[in-house]
This record gives C-alpha cells, sequence and structure tokens, in this order.
C-alpha cells in the first residue's frame, strides 16, 4: 500500500484497561492494522495481561501505564502518569478502551487531543446500587471530553443514548479475523485437543466473572445432563470467579483454563453458549460462528445484531435464565443436522458482516472525521 507523508506521519496511542479477554483482541486488531497502513502506533496499558506482547510482537511500541481493572484510590496518580504519557508522545489521537481507560483518558486530557472512547459495554450495567448512579452520572459529564463516542452494536449506542449521554456517536461492529477463525471437522480439531469422547460437547470461552454468566450455564447444566447424561461441557478461561464455579461444577464440567488461542476449542465443539449477563457486542460468538458453529447467547446489547435471522430462534435466550438457557442447549445437541444448517448459514454472515477488515476501514473512517486530525488510510490490514 502507497501512503501519503501525511498519513504515515499519524500516531495513534491506544490506551486499554483491561488487557486480556476482547478488550485486547480488538486493540490487536487494530494496531495490526494500522500498523500495516503505515501509521505510529503507541499502546498505553498495564505491563501485564495478553496485550502489551500481542502489540510488541506487532512492532507497536508500548508504554507501561500502572492502572487496576476498576476506579478505586489510585485512580489520581493513574491519571497524571497516563498525562505524562500523552505529553511525551504527542499523539494526533487518542483512542480509549473500556470504561477504565475511558475514565482517565478523558480526566487526563479534557479534550486537548482528540479523543475516541470505545465503552465495550456500559460501565453503569456492570454495577447496581450507588454504584451505578456515580458510573452514569461520570459517563454523562464526561461525554464533553471525548471527541467521538464508538459503540459495538446499535443496542449499546441506544442504551447510552437513553441513559442521557450525549455525544458525538458512530455504531462499529465487532469484527473478526476470519483467515484466524475457520471451519475445521470437530472430530479432527478433538483429536487436536486430544480429546477422545464423542459425546455431545458444549463450550463456552470467557472469563470466569459474574458478566460472562457461567453461574447461571451450570444451573442450566443441571437441567441438561438430566436430559443428555453424555452431554460435556468446557469452559475455556480464568478468572476470579473460578474457585467458586468449580466448587459447584460436576463431574460433567471440564475447566480448561486460560488459553492463547480459542479457535480449538470452537472448532471442537457441537455448540459455543456465552449467558452473559451484559455486553456491548461480545466477540466469542462472532469467533465461534466464523468457525462455523451455532451458538447460544443471552438477548443482552448486541447479541440479537450479532446472529444471522435463522439462528434468532434457536440461539437467543432471556438473560440470566437457566431453564431457557438449559431448553436451547438440549434442543440443538439433540438435533445435528439443525446445528450443522445453522452453522454453514453462521459462517456466511460472519463473512458478510463482521469481518475484521470492516471494522478497522470504519475506525478509521471516524478517525479521518475528527478536527485536526485529516487523511488516514488504514486497510489491507489482518491480511495484507
Amino acid at each position: 500500500m502507497q501512503l501519503s507523508a501525511t498519513d504515515q506521519r499519524r500516531h495513534v496511542l491506544h490506551v486499554a484497561q483491561p488487557v486480556d479477554g476482547g478488550v485486547a483482541r480488538v486493540v490487536t486488531d487494530l494496531v495490526k492494522s494500522q500498523l500495516s497502513a503505515g501509521m505510529q502506533v503507541s499502546v498505553a496499558c498495564p505491563d501485564s495481561g495478553c496485550l502489551p506482547d500481542a502489540v510488541r510482537g506487532l512492532g507497536s511500541d508500548v508504554h507501561r501505564w500502572a492502572a487496576t481493572r476498576s476506579p478505586g484510590p489510585g485512580l489520581p496518580d493513574e491519571v497524571r502518569r497516563l498525562a505524562r504519557v500523552v505529553d511525551e508522545l504527542r499523539p494526533d489521537v487518542v483512542h480509549a478502551h473500556s470504561a477504565k481507560a475511558g475514565l482517565a483518558a478523558r480526566l487526563a486530557l479534557r479534550g486537548k487531543v482528540p479523543t475516541v472512547f470505545q465503552p465495550h459495554a456500559w460501565s453503569f450495567e456492570a454495577v447496581g446500587g450507588v454504584t451505578a448512579r456515580l458510573a452514569l452520572h461520570w459517563e454523562r459529564f464526561g461525554a464533553r471530553w471525548a471527541t467521538h463516542v464508538v459503540c459495538v452494536s446499535e443496542a449499546e449506542r441506544l442504551t447510552g443514548q437513553r441513559s442521557g449521554i450525549d455525544a458525538r456517536w458512530s455504531v462499529i461492529p465487532n469484527g473478526v479475523d476470519v483467515e484466524r477463525f475457520r471451519p475445521r471437522a470437530a472430530q479432527a480439531a478433538r483429536a487436536g485437543l486430544g480429546l477422545c469422547e464423542q459425546a455431545p460437547l458444549v463450550v463456552c470461552v470467557g472469563r470466569l466473572c459474574r458478566q460472562k454468566g457461567q453461574d447461571i450455564l451450570l444451573r442450566a447444566w443441571a437441567e441438561v445432563t438430566e436430559r443428555m447424561p453424555m452431554a460435556r461441557l468446557v469452559l475455556v478461561g480464568d478468572g476470579p470467579d473460578g474457585p467458586g464455579l468449580r466448587e459447584q461444577a460436576p463431574a460433567s464440567v471440564r475447566f480448561v483454563g486460560a488459553v492463547e488461542d480459542a479457535t480449538p476449542w470452537y472448532q471442537a465443539a457441537d455448540l459455543v453458549v456465552l449467558p452473559s449477563r451484559w455486553e456491548g457486542m461480545a466477540l466469542v460468538p462472532l469467533e465461534a460462528m466464523a468457525c462455523a458453529r451455532p451458538v447460544v447467547v443471552t438477548d443482552v446489547d448486541g447479541a440479537r445484531e450479532s446472529l444471522p435471522p435463522a439462528l434468532v430462534p434457536h440461539g437467543l435466550v432471556p438473560a440470566q435464565d437457566p431453564a431457557a438457557l438449559a431448553r436451547a442447549l438440549v434442543g440443538l445437541l439433540g438435533d445435528p443436522p439443525l446445528r450443522e444448517a445453522l452453522g454453514r448459514a453462521a459462517h456466511r454472515h460472519v463473512l458478510n458482516t463482521h469481518d475484521v477488515r470492516h471494522t478497522t476501514d470504519a475506525v478509521a473512517a471516524v478517525y479521518r472525521a475528527l478536527p485536526g486530525v485529516g487523511p488516514i488510510k488504514c486497510r489491507e490490514s489482518i491480511n495484507p
């Protein structure tokens, strides 16, 4: 790709906390795309999780920004440290990912540098009571210091708008690398993982935490195994709820911990499930569908938008409803031809609407429209 000298001088600073899970994958894909386009890209994040090494491996500068996952008494120091990073780098654009980074970046910059805020699910949905009211108050106030807010689903944008957040919005659906996440025969994938079982296999990929709803899944799983005693469930990931979940899980549930690449687990599954309590638009269902696997997800922000129409009646269930979740799992596990047809439809859907190259192009268009930023090209990234 040929870039002008103006394009090549553009400097984007991504600020991220958390540094794992879906946020890390989104940031990594953007960094890869932008570096491929000849831009200067830096990342400020804690020196933990998978993100720092991933973006260093791509050639991005990484600046250690010590910050906890949630706001706390150390927030003023975190804001000052981030302000020093920005003063040192003098980027053209700051792109802050998720609630914590969005909080710190907007407090540090206060509109002095074009700032894109991407919530990846709203902070006030993750908490309750007084904390939720404080989080909502901040999001309403802090919107004045975001030049642009990027939501990953129309539902996420509507949640913000209905909650009184006044911003300049864009909706850019999440995308996945369709060359990395691709179909493979389940038996071959299972053999590669050392799985010899022929039993029906359900896989759940995600951080073991309240948001992702694995506790709800385990309650549903008891009903699934009453109907289908041979069924097996694999939980891929780790997190604060891990010890408690392991205590209540029956023998038919296996915990494999965090993995560098979940692709083989998607490919090994008959069915992938994500029973989240809240999301913006989860990446796990998109990754699973790219592997031609049907999914069962809860009807939270972004879920309905992420599914092909054929899958909605079978794969979308109310949030926090173990009985409905169990019915959906049993229904699909008991109908292999339907699963195969839905998997094919899911794969086509992701290729057409959730290829990450569409996502990175749309983000580049947002940058171009920011005051004082000017031309930016950002194509041919994930698969140059």
